[in-house]
């Protein structure tokens, strides 16, 4: 069996390739929403010319308006094949043209390679290998195709208000060898009005601007500070924070700017966070005691530097299943007496609303903050071990691959996160940096070839 779908997927190299060029050399960037065309002209033209490859292969396609295409092949479909047409905007400092793709040393590069046009060939390809090799399905298969998972999958919301779940979903828009648990998510936003008086003040602070980015730059404009007072404090708090500092005068006032790390709020602990490390210099000079003086205080204490887990604000946690909670405090701003500010926590299983939301709720109150609006929690995602889509996806997986198979939990979300029974499968092998989003993203050509190939034998597995 493995040879005989192996053989077949080998066969369709130059037509996958091809397409695959015709697929990513649309620019498919989510822009204003145009009639008709509700991510706007790009996705819509990705949608299309998906829809012309695929009744090119035999297959029948319906258009849900552009938010999303479908194949189904067979009758009473129990599994869906779940990938996206649309891509990140292309950004800067390319060695190869984003949008004509180029073949090099045996890697496709261009944006969408990988995310996920790549991926949605794959399982096109798939799909057309079943049905080339084993005939009709007792149970059939569908393959769904949207046009808005980079920008919050309102194309999800759209679709699944048309057609109905179906018990097994895969999407190859992540990591192998499976993705089973997706962690909650709990992104509250924060602001208090503080007094200010005095000689010695903070006019102004700047930190992040994303909750879910461990923000690398923050700046803070101080009052009746000078240079010189500042130096030692800067001195003791870069050793102890692996933060640069720099400082500038400006009208009069002393500008210090803080340089860090940046990373993910799915695992903050692997960035620096100079918002944080620029507060615990703050809190190292000799300000005037004000409201605003004490509120930076408070700041540390709750959320200390390099601090990653909740600790100090009482949510710190973990379970065998899911890992560990991790809190990124992403962003703070303070001008004219006002603060706002964000966090995002990604939260295992044992996370619930009493347990992090109330005492969150709780800590700030004690120190004068409070929640903007009435934010609520993201659940886990999570699909058992013994699922059998799971079983049958790492069986074939070590099968093709000879690496053992095993799920995965991870902090971020995947475009199955509100999808019942939806694990991720692929599309990114361990060790390799694809560039995803970022410039000269790639696809290696041969993994795009297995990675056909094992969707290939989940179906037959699954629906024959």
């Amino acid at each position: 069996m493995k040879e005989k779908i192996s053989t077949y997927i080998d066969s369709q190299r130059e037509d996958f390739l091809k397409d695959l060029k015709s697929l990513v050399d649309i620019k498919s960037v989510r822009e204003a929403p145009l009639p008709g065309m509700p991510f706007g002209e790009g996705p819509a033209k990705a949608l299309r010319e998906a829809i012309k490859i695929s009744a090119a292969h035999g297959f029948d396609t319906v258009n849900f308006e552009n938010y999303a295409g479908e194949i189904t092949y067979g009758k009473d479909p129990v599994l869906m094949l779940l990938a996206h047409l649309d891509v990140v905007d292309e950004g800067d400092f390319w060695t190869y043209e984003p949008y004509n793709m180029k073949i090099v040393d045996g890697k496709a590069y261009g944006r969408g390679t990988t995310d996920d046009k790549g991926a949605m060939l794959c399982c096109l390809y798939a799909l057309k290998a079943a049905r080339e090799l084993f005939g009709e399905p007792k149970k059939g298969v569908r393959l769904v195709m949207g046009c808005g998972e980079e920008t919050g999958s309102e194309d999800m919301d759209y679709y699944f208000s048309k057609r109905e779940m179906l018990p097994y979903t895969l999407s190859p828009d992540a990591d192998y060898p499976l993705i089973n648990l997706e962690k909650g998510r709990f992104a509250p936003k924060f602001t208090k009005t503080a007094e200010n008086s005095g000689e010695k003040t903070v006019v102004s602070f700047s930190g992040g601007t994303t909750g879910n980015i461990v923000p690398c730059k923050s700046r803070v404009l101080l009052s009746g500070i000078t240079a010189e007072e500042a130096n030692s404090a800067i001195i003791e708090i870069s050793a102890k924070t692996g933060v640069e500092f720099s400082i500038e005068e400006e009208n009069g006032k002393l500008c210090i700017s803080a340089l860090g790390v940046s990373a993910h709020a799915a695992h903050p602990e692997s960035g620096n966070n100079a918002q944080t490390a620029l507060i615990s210099l703050i809190n190292a000079l000799p300000l005037t005691e004000n409201e605003t003086t004490a509120s930076f205080r408070a700041l540390e204490k709750l959320f200390p530097h390099k601090e990653t887990d909740g600790c100090s604000i009482g949510v710190k946690m973990s379970d065998e299943t899911s890992g560990a909670l991790t809190l990124n405090f992403g962003v703070l701003h303070f001008e004219n007496g006002v603060f706002t500010g964000s966090l995002d926590l990604r939260c295992p299983i044992c996370a619930n609303e009493e347990n992090v939301k109330a005492v969150i709720a709780k800590a700030f109150s004690e120190n004068g903050f409070a929640f903007e609006g009435e934010p609520s929690m993201i659940p886990v995602h999570y699909v058992p071990e013994d699922a059998p889509v799971i079983k049958t996806a790492l069986k074939v997986y070590e099968e093709y691959t000879g690496l053992p198979g095993e799920c995965l939990s991870i902090g971020g979300g995947t475009y199955v996160h509100d999808i019942p029974g939806g694990v991720a499968f692929g599309i990114e092998f361990s060790g390799t940096d694809y560039r995803i989003h970022g410039a000269d993203e790639f696809a290696v050509i041969d993994e795009l070839l297995l990675t056909a190939k094992m969707y290939t034998a989940i179906i037959y597995e699954l629906c024959y």
